[in-house]
C-alpha cells in the first residue's frame, strides 16, 4: 500500500510562484493546495489540514502576520515563513507569533523541500503527551472522549449540535476560537459567516452549563473576534 502523501499548503500572492511549487512539491510526491491571500489560505488549511504550510508575509487584504496568527488560535501545523522580508526583526516577529521556520526568497528549492520534510519530522517526532481529554472544576465535568457534560453530578442535556460547539471550545480550552473556525467545524464551510447563527448555540449552551447564562463563567465573548472556554481549573476568570 503506497504511503499517506504528506499536504502541503502554500499562501503567497505570486500565481508564478504558487504554480512553481505546485508541480515541483507534486512530483516529489507532496499533495499541494495553494492560496492566494490569507483569508483563502485559512479557509484552504480547515478544509485539508495541513501537515505544513509555507506562508508569504506581504500580501493584499490579510497579510502573512495576521494569517500566521489565526492558524496559530486553532492548529499546532508547521508554518514556514517564505517570503522576501529578510530584517532581522520581521524574522523575530515571524517566530514570536509561531512560525515555526523562516526562509527569504530567493531560496534553492532543494533546501525548501528539506525544510518541510524536516517540519513535518520534528512534529512526528516530538513527543506526544497524555490528551487533557477531561474539564473538571468540581462543578462542570465535561469528557471530550465520551461526549458527555455533568454539572453539579447532574447529566446535562445538550443536542448533537451543542455538543460538536461545546466541545470544540473545550478542547480549545484557553484560547480564543474564531467565529470562522467554529462555524466551519460544527457546521460546515458553508455557514463560515453565519456569525448570528453561532450567538444563538452559544446562547443554547450557556444556559445549560452557565449558573448565570447573562454573566457566564466558562464562555466568553471576544466581541467581532470569536468565544473561549475559559479553564477555570489552570486560570482566573476571563470576563464576558
Amino acid at each position: 500500500m503506497d504511503a499517506v502523501k504528506k499536504r502541503v499548503l502554500v499562501i503567497d500572492d505570486d500565481v508564478g510562484l504558487l504554480n512553481l511549487l505546485r508541480i515541483s512539491l507534486t512530483r516529489d510526491g507532496f499533495e499541494v493546495e495553494t492560496a492566494e491571500d490569507g483569508k483563502e489560505g485559512l479557509h484552504k488549511a480547515y478544509e485539508m489540514h495541513p501537515d505544513v504550510v509555507l506562508l508569504d508575509l506581504m500580501m493584499d487584504g490579510m497579510d502573512g502576520w495576521k494569517t500566521c496568527e489565526r492558524l496559530r488560535q486553532v492548529t499546532n501545523v508547521p508554518i514556514i515563513m517564505l517570503t522576501a522580508v529578510s530584517d532581522s526583526s520581521s524574522v523575530v516577529k515571524g517566530l514570536t507569533l509561531g512560525a515555526d521556520d523562516y526562509i527569504v526568497k530567493p531560496c534553492s528549492l532543494d533546501v525548501l523541500k528539506a525544510r518541510i520534510r524536516a517540519a513535518i519530522r520534528h512534529r512526528a517526532e516530538a513527543p506526544v503527551d497524555d490528551p487533557d481529554t477531561v474539564f473538571d472544576d468540581g462543578n462542570l465535568r465535561i469528557d471530550l472522549t465520551t461526549q458527555t457534560v455533568t454539572r453539579k453530578g447532574e447529566p446535562v442535556h445538550l443536542t448533537p449540535t451543542e455538543t460538536r460547539l461545546l466541545m470544540c471550545l473545550v478542547g480549545h480550552r484557553g484560547q480564543i476560537v474564531p467565529h470562522e473556525e467554529l462555524l466551519t467545524r460544527v457546521w460546515g464551510p458553508e455557514y463560515a459567516d453565519e456569525v448570528k447563527y453561532l450567538g444563538v448555540y452559544v446562547r443554547y449552551v450557556r444556559q445549560k452549563i452557565e449558573e448565570d447564562p447573562s454573566d457566564p463563567v466558562y464562555i466568553a465573548t471576544r466581541h467581532k473576534v470569536g468565544y473561549c472556554f475559559v479553564d477555570t481549573t489552570a486560570a482566573t476568570r476571563v470576563s464576558a
